[in-house]
């Protein structure tokens, strides 16, 4: 018998976004916000020397920076950028996938293939894949 290599197999390349968006470490936090408001996405890769270093979240921009004071024209995405990067690779569960990222305390996680960053998702795509399939 083949294995299966459905789509329902490997349910983080159905939800994850493979158009993710990045930005470089020293962009101002203002920046960062705009690029995450036109795309319409809450987090953005970080990059640095032409590699991926960390991730910026909305929640980053506003816990780390905002409630601070921090002047978002002066002060850039490595201030408050969450690093390491967390990933769980493309052929691992949804659950997975919602455990580490509740063991993490992150809302948006990296999905990997092969070591290379292919995607990202987030809680809210979580949410989604469960309630329509969760119970497959």
């Amino acid at each position: 018998m083949a294995p299966q290599t459905s789509v329902m197999m490997r349910p983080l390349a159905v939800m994850m976004s493979r158009d993710f968006k990045a930005i470089s470490a020293d962009a101002t936090l203002a920046e960062a916000a705009e690029l995450m408001r036109t795309a319409r996405v809450g987090a953005l890769l970080v990059s640095a020397s032409n590699i991926y270093v960390g991730v910026v979240s909305e929640r980053d921009l506003v816990r780390k920076a905002m409630a601070r004071g921090a002047d978002p024209t002066q002060e850039r995405v490595r201030a408050v950028m969450s690093s390491p990067i967390i990933s769980l690779e493309l052929d691992r569960s949804a659950h997975e996938a919602s455990d580490l990222m509740a063991e993490k305390g992150i809302r948006h996680l990296v999905i990997t293939h092969e070591g290379a960053i292919v995607g990202m998702i987030s809680v809210r795509d979580l949410l989604r894949y469960f309630k329509n399939w969760g119970t497959l």
